[in-house]
């Protein structure tokens, strides 16, 4: 049985036609291009959020600057600040913050993350389920399965778009993440496949335009405070879609209108470090010195 997909109405119709979730094609989609079996597909992915969710207590823990000095040790103090009972919102509102910006953390200390689907957005996706497992009681074979639902959704971006903040800016990096992540928010509660792809859209949507301006070249300024503000906004999407609204443009014409703004954005904005928060004075005091080989020509 064909399980191939590349837009959201053809994913749709999958669900619609079989009566099945996003993850559920997804998986089968899998299983069918790499013919591994059901049980092996689903504990590789285990094995996945394990890392994730390691990812996130590695970053919590981090108390010192990274090597660039430009982040380190801010997602411990937003943690403390939620469990402090202060937090704007309340705790787990603060938690899903420190979560996606405690995965960026440890990458800036060369520590082992999950690219979902990107490096520079790696705490988006991890931070939802993170905080789903702690306030709505998932276990980790759900939170797993929810990446399936993040994975149909990003496999439709990927197909018509891109990830690379190199070509379409951070829309493409931290809004797919936020996408994503919205999308097995609404899945992982007993969302319809429609409401998922309403949260996806109402989240991308909402990232459109967003340059990739990083500090000194570095994934760490704005990247980090993204990851976790951008996790936050995963759940306000996921919350329009689960209350019964329904994004006006369809998901597909939102993937291809961030194609459009991609292929539009000035390449100084698109990860060179060339305009944007990396070019003010500020910025451009972390600015690489220029490399210079020892060697001769030849």
């Amino acid at each position: 049985m064909n399980s191939h997909f590349t837009t959201a109405r053809e994913l749709l119709a999958l669900c619609a036609a079989r009566h099945r979730s996003i993850a559920d094609i997804a998986i089968a989609r899998e299983i069918e291009e790499s013919g591994e079996t059901e049980s092996a597909i689903l504990a590789r992915m285990l094995r996945y959020y394990e890392r994730m969710r390691d990812s996130v207590r590695e970053g919590l823990a981090i108390d010192r600057p990274s090597p660039s000095g430009l982040s380190g040790g801010d997602a411990r103090r937003l943690l403390v600040y939620a469990e402090s009972g202060a937090a704007l919102l309340g705790e787990a509102f603060g938690r899903v913050i420190a979560y996606g910006c405690a995965v960026l953390e440890t990458n800036a200390a060369f520590g082992r993350i999950v690219a979902t689907p990107t490096a520079g957005s790696a705490g988006v996706v991890p931070a939802c389920l993170l905080s789903l497992q702690e306030t709505r009681g998932l276990s980790d074979e759900q939170a797993s399965r929810a990446l399936f639902t993040a994975g149909g959704v990003g496999h439709i971006i990927g197909a018509n778009a891109c990830f690379s903040g190199a070509r379409g800016g951070c829309q493409a990096e931290v809004g797919s993440a936020s996408s994503m992540a919205a999308a097995a928010i609404v899945e992982a509660v007993g969302g319809s496949p429609e409401s998922a792809i309403h949260a996806a859209a109402f989240a991308l949507m909402n990232t459109l335009g967003m340059v990739c301006d990083p500090v000194g070249g570095y994934v760490e300024v704005p990247c980090v405070s993204r990851n976790g503000m951008f996790a936050a906004h995963s759940f306000l999407a996921a919350n329009m879609a689960l209350a019964g609204m329904r994004c006006l443009i369809p998901f597909d014409e939102v993937v291809s209108a961030m194609r459009d703004i991609g292929r539009r954005m000035p390449p100084a904005l698109k990860e060179t470090a060339e305009a944007g928060l990396a070019a003010t004075p500020t910025g451009l005091r972390f600015r690489p010195a220029p490399f210079h080989s020892s060697e001769s020509p030849p």
